[in-house]
């Protein structure tokens, strides 16, 4: 009996380890019995899981690479202007051309930051680290103030909690929360507020994210977090969606340790998104 059950503990240990540590087994393959035949499908199947993800790791460094190409040709031109020494008016437009595309390059290695954590499979083991919220929310405002005021949507930043112990990487978080507010700033009216709130409740750090927005139904909250869900909708001024940031968001989020939710009381009645963290 033990000979017949060790195999499969094999087998259920490799798969563990892999799926909670990314670590490699070598199975023995030289049976060809059933549960020999099972290692063998286990170990390919390991494999192969290990060849897709270092083949998608080249696929977003490559396209990483190639996203900071096109975003670094108008800057080299708009410094290629500043430096014929140009009019005030004209030297004013190519700073900011400037200013605009070191902030794509930013966003860039952040959204990459987003996709390469999509693909670890440590879940756990992950060690505490000390996030001070006020030191953040500069890089948030960075990020957001163009998008902001072209719509004329005030952001309310009220941080109830100077400091917290988290599993979770500063620069992610950050990048996390400026998905969700874009995706509120997406969906929200112009003229109107968003307001973040960053709270400790009943022993756990809460962030919320609110708008006055479009909203949504009660029965939809799942299909929000799916990747290229189907709920990809058009901006309140037209504003596209890849459909895949509340998803990675999401991932990310519990993968570190958290929780992210939804609610909405309805269409054209705004919404929520909140991450907990266990303090």
């Amino acid at each position: 009996m033990n000979q017949l059950i060790k195999p499969i503990s094999i087998a259920s240990k490799a798969l563990d380890d892999y799926r909670s540590n990314r670590k490699l087994s070598l199975l023995p393959t030289e049976y060809t019995d059933e549960a020999g035949l099972l290692l063998c499908n286990i170990q390919e199947s390991i494999f192969e899981a290990e060849s897709f993800i270092n083949e998608k790791q080249d696929l977003i460094y490559m396209l990483s690479h190639d996203l900071k190409n096109f975003a670094g040709n108008p800057q080299g031109l708009a410094k290629l202007i500043i430096s014929e020494n140009p009019s005030d008016s004209v030297r004013q437009l190519a700073e900011l051309i400037c200013e605009s595309t070191n902030l794509q390059f930013r966003y860039i290695e952040n959204f990459i930051k987003l996709l390469q954590e999509q693909d670890r499979v440590v879940k756990g083991n992950l060690e505490l680290r000390t996030v001070f919220f006020p030191s953040i929310l500069p890089f948030i405002n960075e990020q957001l103030e163009q998008r902001l005021e072209d719509k004329n949507i005030k952001l309310s930043l009220d941080v109830e909690l100077t400091e917290a112990s988290l599993r979770i990487d500063d620069g992610l978080l950050v990048q996390v929360l400026v998905n969700l507010i874009s995706n509120a700033i997406k969906f929200s009216y112009f003229d109107s507020e968003i307001k973040v709130r960053i709270f400790s409740e009943n022993s756990k750090v809460i962030i919320t994210v609110t708008d006055n927005g479009i909203g949504f139904d009660k029965d939809q909250i799942d299909e929000l977090f799916k990747k290229f869900t189907k709920m990809s909708r058009l901006g309140t001024a037209n504003e596209s969606s890849t459909g895949i940031g509340l998803y990675l968001c999401k991932k990310i989020i519990e993968k570190n340790n958290g929780k992210l939710s939804a609610s909405s009381e309805g269409k054209n009645k705004g919404a929520e998104f909140r991450i907990e963290f266990e303090a």
